[in-house]
Order: C-alpha cells, then structure tokens, then sequence
C-alpha cells in the first residue's frame, strides 16, 4: 500500500480556511501540486481555446479561480521554506520548483490566452469593466509581453528553460547565505570571559543559552543580526569585533570555508554571474538592451537613466553631510579610543561611542524600555487610532511555537484580516524580515468575501533568562516598517484578486506604507505609551528621549550614500555590466563604492555574495525603490505634521488617518501608485520632506 496521502487528507489541498502547520509534512507537497498544477492547467486550456468567448467570465475568472488555490498552497511551503528549513523541506522544495517556475512560464507565454486577454482588452465590453478590472487587464497584457507570449514560438521553449534557471539560482544563493550564517560560531571559553568586555548582559546570556543547547559551556556567537551586531556595536575586543566583521562579509564567498577539495563551501560568486548572464540574455530576447528596462516596465519609474539621475541628485545631497559624519568620526577616534587607523570592524564601536558621549545614552540603555508585549501595545495604538480598527490575539495553527497570531476587525467587530507573527531569529529560518502574504482579498463568484491574511516576520532576540525580550529601537522601527506592509496588503477594500492589497502596486512604491510608519517611532505621543523599562516598569524618560531625538540624524549622511551605493550598485549591474568580461561583481561595488561613498571598503569584503534583495527576494534593478518610496513616505507623513500643527496638536490625527486608509491602503494596486499619492495630498510629491526629515534641509520657519 502507498503512503501517499489522499486528497482528501492533504493538507495543502484544504482552502476551506487558514493553513493547517501542524499538519504540513514534505510528503504532502508533490501529491499536492500535482493536483493544482494538473487543475490550474486544464483551467488555462479551456480558456485559451478558440471556442472560448473572450470574456471576464469565460476567461479571466476561470483562470484566477485554477490558478489561485497553487498560488496559495505554493505560498505556504515557500514560507515554511523560509522560516523552518529543514534538509527533507530544502529537497522537496528544490524538486517542485522547476514545476512551479515551467507552469507559470508556460502561462505567460500561451499566445492564444494571451490574445484572449488582448481581444478583451481591445473589445467593445472593456469599457463596461470596473477600473478594478481594467487595471488587471492592462497589467496582463504588460506581463504577457514580458513574459515572452509575443516571441516566435522556437523561442519559447529556451526563454522557459531561463525562467526556470533563474528561479534555481535565486534559490541556490538564498540557500548559500543561510547555510553560510548557520556553519559559523565563535565560541568563547568558560572562564574567558574578558573576552566578553563591553556586551550587553542579555547579548551575554543569549550566547550561554545557545552554548548550553549544545551542551556546551562557555558563549556561542554566530552571524545572525541579533549576535552579529551587537558585537559590532559594544565589544571592545578588537580582535574578536574584525574576526566576526571578516566572517560576515566574506559569507557565501570564495574567502568562506573550504571543502576538502580546496573548493570554497556555499559560494555564491558564480551563482551571481550565471543570474546576470540569463537576466541579460532574457532582457535580449523581450527586445530590450539590459534588463533594467525590463525590471522598470511595470514600475513607477520611467527608465533606468531616470533612476540613476535621481540617485546621482540625492548623492550630491548627502555627500557633504556624510563628508562631516566621517571626518568627526575618525577624529573621535583617534582622541578619544586611540585608534589611529578606523577600520571596517571598528566603525559602528567607534560610532556608538561617539553617540553616548555626545548624547549621553547607549542604544542598549533606550532598548530596555521597549519589552516587546509594551511595544505591540503601543504599535496596535497607533494603528487602532488612525486607522478605526480593532487589533485581538486569534487562535490558528502554526509552524514554531514562538509564532502568534491576530485578528484585524473594524469597529462593528466585522473581520478585516488577520496576521501570524514570527519575531524571533533561529536556526533554519532565514535573515532578515518581511510581509509576506498568505491569502489576498477577494470577492468569490457566490458573493462571500475572503479576508488578508499576512505572514509579519522578523529577526529578533528572543526572550532569555525569564525576562521578555526587548527590542532596541532600529528594532521597533523595522517592527512598524514591517507592519506597515501588513496594513498595505491587510485593510484593502478591493475585491479583485489581481490588485488587492499589494497586488498590482509597482514595486517601487510598495515601500510607502512601510516606511510612512517608521515616522511614527520618533513621535513623544507615541513612545510615551509604548514604553516600559523591563526591571523598573517606568516609561521612557522624556529626556532620554530628548536625546535620541537629538541623534535621529546622527551620521545620515553615511547612511544615505550606503543606501546609494547599495542601489547605484544594483542598477548598474544590470544596465549592461558583464559578469563574464574583465571585471567581477565585487570589482563593480568597489568602484561603486569609490565614487559614491566617503568610508573606504574593505578589501576582502563581498557584500554582493549576500545581496539577496536582488538575487533572490524580486528587487533586480529595484532596490532603488528604497529610497524612491522615502520620499513618497516622507511627504505622506508630512500631512500628519501639518494636521497636528493646525489642529490635533498630536500626529494621531484621525481624520487625516482616515483619508490615507481610503486613498492609500484601501485601494491597493487598483490605480496607479502616483494617483493614489496625489489623492492623498492633492499634489505630486516633493523631496523636500525627505531631506529635512533626514536633517539635511534646515526646516521651514513660520
């Protein structure tokens, strides 16, 4: 007998609710999507057929109806594959993904589905459709050329093998970096703990608990962020700060561990390469000349000239402010640390020192006022005021016994949406965070409406020796920024699928929402409630705050060119640069970084080995959308300012908060980004926000 299981046992195949995770096995993946696949196929044939009517009814719905249930079950061990790895998860992920990565290749370049949509499009019926579903239309049209339908049909099989190449390597490289930040530790010896001069006591602790899993004794330190970087910040041992900073930067790189061939052991430099020739080539065949033009066709930004320009004008910008960050900086540490020399491994010691001294606070002292269940009060305030919504602990089936979940219900207690919350950092889950979403909202055919559902997952501390965990405040600011998106894709009011939520929205305005919240961090209203010191339970001073407001802008100049270099980077690797010629990818950022930044780069550095925003996480010549959507975010946030000046006093101001929801976040990706921004606050926007509210622009008098 087989131990296949049914369909009708496959919990992947269940859609009549949430996820079951406890459920979920690698077993269970192929029988699945066996299933979906074969339904979602059958569906686009239908439709595609000549005798099919070239309507929505006939062959857009049908089509979204298929093709939505492997999208979510695809969705859900995509998730699993980042947050619980497992070597059997890691295998059988790698098997489907080539199904998965075929079929949709196969659905964007079906010429006869693709003049359905065209014949719709072009018929006399289009003008009867809602804007909700001419703008899906359109954006299918667009993505059925770039996905190669128009190309003659010799072509197509190799444009497909491409599509399913890249989708390996993104995998690969993703795959790279997390093998990598798992292998390394550094351990410090039990009775050696002058090693340990200068760390935090709770980075101390975390570093004995993961030691004692081991059953080892001593501190274990590793290169996930919330280990990595406080050793960064605080250790005033040197040596061990440039051993970690050298293992960090050379992660996923020929300087990593070797292999007992002499090879080196999850390097991602000729994934790199092989990722940028196929871009290229793909780029060639859609008839473009790199493949920036592809990436910007469905963004907001008009070409991959205008995006540089922009960055080139914000460079200018910072540069003298980062001129001064660096000068002051190593002057500080001459005088005041003795080091005549500031190397890579030293700058964020050097940095943080400067800051206590001339701001009398550590970021470690700020960090424990902000106990993590006193800042999901303060975050839910926030959202709760502007926004006229509820936000409730709710029951679900998770994936990690840390996971929690919550409900989003309007004022009448009518469900919004919900969100599970992943925080922590752990072995097997991937670096970094993100939204991500596990179901969009839609209106279905017999009239019921399916609510969001969004995945929120984070890096953090996690709790140790029985206190809770408390966040420092980059790390409540990522927190918002994360929630942020959450809200974007969560209290959306369209009930297309196609541009619900983040669904539709060009990529370089999805990051409005998320950064429009970070500016809520900074605000005394704000932190007043969502402050709690974890041994004494007092809020956070007013005067401390004080001081970190006198530090918001503290070296933003060196921020702002490292965001540039990081962006300039990205585009110009993809505006024609050959990995295969004269010069490699760690070659291009340090030329980069030379003409752009003021801070040297280390030489061993290969930072681009662990770029994951554009070789695995959709941000190929699109990480410029960083500081793009800034200054989106910058002049949404300004309205709050202005209401509170005029009127509220307090940037809570519900009205305004209000009318962002209705012209931001209800409408998803129904419209164009820029007539949402400018329904919003009656004008385009300005850059002026952004450089005052990164201190770069003396503010206006009144």
């Amino acid at each position: 007998m087989s131990n296949t299981p049914s369909k009708h046992d496959n919990p992947l195949l269940d859609f009549s609710d949430l996820p079951r995770f406890g459920e979920i096995r690698p077993e269970h993946i192929t029988p699945a999507l066996d299933i979906l696949l074969a339904d979602a196929a059958a569906a686009v044939e239908r439709a595609a057929e000549p005798i099919t009517p070239a309507s929505w009814a006939d062959v857009v719905e049908p089509v979204e109806r298929a093709t939505e249930p492997l999208s979510r079950a695809w969705g859900v061990v995509g998730h699993l594959n980042a947050v619980a790895d497992t070597p059997e998860l890691r295998a059988v992920y790698g098997e489907n993904l080539p199904r998965v990565t075929e079929f949709w290749s196969s659905v964007g370049q079906n010429l006869a589905l693709y003049e359905k949509y065209k014949a719709l499009h072009a018929s006399s019926d289009f003008s009867s459709l809602t804007g909700e579903r001419k703008k899906i239309l359109g954006n299918a049209v667009r993505d059925f050329r770039l996905s190669g339908a128009e190309l003659p049909e010799d072509q197509k099989p190799h444009f497909a093998e491409l599509q399913e190449k890249q989708a390996g390597l993104s995998k690969a490289f993703s795959d790279h970096v997390l093998d990598a930040t798992n292998a390394y530790a550094y351990l410090v010896e039990a009775g050696d703990e002058a090693q340990l001069a200068g760390l935090p006591e709770d980075v101390i602790e975390a570093a004995k608990e993961a030691a004692e899993r081991e059953g080892k004794t001593g501190y274990k330190f590793t290169l996930h962020f919330p280990s990595y970087f406080p050793i960064m910040q605080y250790s005033e041992n040197r040596a061990m700060r440039e051993t970690i900073y050298r293992a960090y930067v050379t992660r996923a790189s020929e300087l990593g561990p070797q292999y007992g061939n002499g090879k080196p052991e999850w390097d991602n430099t000729a994934v790199l390469a092989d990722q940028l020739k196929l871009r290229a080539e793909e780029a060639h065949m859609l008839g473009y000349n790199n493949f920036a033009e592809v990436s910007l066709a469905p963004k907001m930004a008009e070409s991959p000239a205008q995006v540089m320009a922009f960055l080139e004008d914000l460079a200018t910008r910072a540069r003298p402010h980062a001129e001064h960050d660096w000068k002051e900086l190593r002057e500080f540490a001459a005088n005041e640390l003795g080091m005549s020399e500031l190397h890579p491994w030293d700058m964020t010691f050097a940095a943080e020192r400067l800051r206590q001294k001339r701001y009398s606070f550590s970021e470690n002292e700020v960090k424990q006022y902000f106990p993590e269940d006193v800042v999901f009060k303060g975050l839910f305030k926030v959202t709760e005021t502007l926004f006229g919504v509820r936000i409730r602990r709710d029951e679900a089936a998770v994936w990690h016994p840390d996971v929690r979940f919550f409900r989003v219900e309007n004022q009448d207690d009518g469900l919004v949406a919900q969100f599970y919350l992943d925080l922590y950092a752990r072995e097997g889950k991937r670096g970094g965070a993100w939204m991500d979403d596990a179901r969009g909202r839609h209106k279905h055919t017999h009239g019921s409406v399916q609510t969001p559902v969004a995945y929120l997952t984070c890096n953090f501390s996690a709790p140790v020796g029985g206190k809770p965990a408390c966040f420092t405040h980059d790390e409540v600011i990522t927190l918002f920024h994360e929630f942020g998106h959450g809200l974007h894709h969560m209290l959306t009011r369209v009930d297309e699928l196609g541009v619900s939520g983040i669904n539709g929205v060009e990529w370089d305005a999805v990051e409005l929402p998320s950064q429009f919240m970070e500016n809520f961090c900074w605000e005394w209203d704000v932190l007043s409630d969502m402050t709690s010191h974890v041994d004494t339970a007092k809020p956070l001073p007013r005067d401390l705050f004080d001081k970190m407001l006198a530090a918001k802008n503290f070296q933003s100049g060196l921020g702002t060119l490292r965001q540039i270099v990081f962006s300039m980077f990205d585009m110009q690797l993809h505006t024609g640069f050959d990995a295969s010629g004269t010069k490699n990818a760690t070659e291009l950022a340090s030329e980069i970084n030379e003409r752009f930044h003021v801070v040297p780069q280390a030489p061993f550095s290969r930072w681009p080995n662990t770029f994951s925003h554009i070789f695995a996480g959709g941000y190929a010549a699109g990480y410029y959308s960083y500081k793009w959507a800034e200054v989106l975010s910058a002049d949404a946030y300004a309205a709050f300012e202005e209401a509170a000046q005029a009127a509220s006093g307090s940037v809570l101001d519900q009205a305004t908060g209000m009318r962002y929801r209705k012209e931001i976040l209800e409408v998803g990706g129904s419209r164009p980004a820029m007539e949402s921004f400018k329904a919003f606050r009656g004008r385009e926007p300005s850059i002026d926000a952004l450089l005052r509210h990164n201190g770069m622009m003396p503010a206006a008098t009144h």
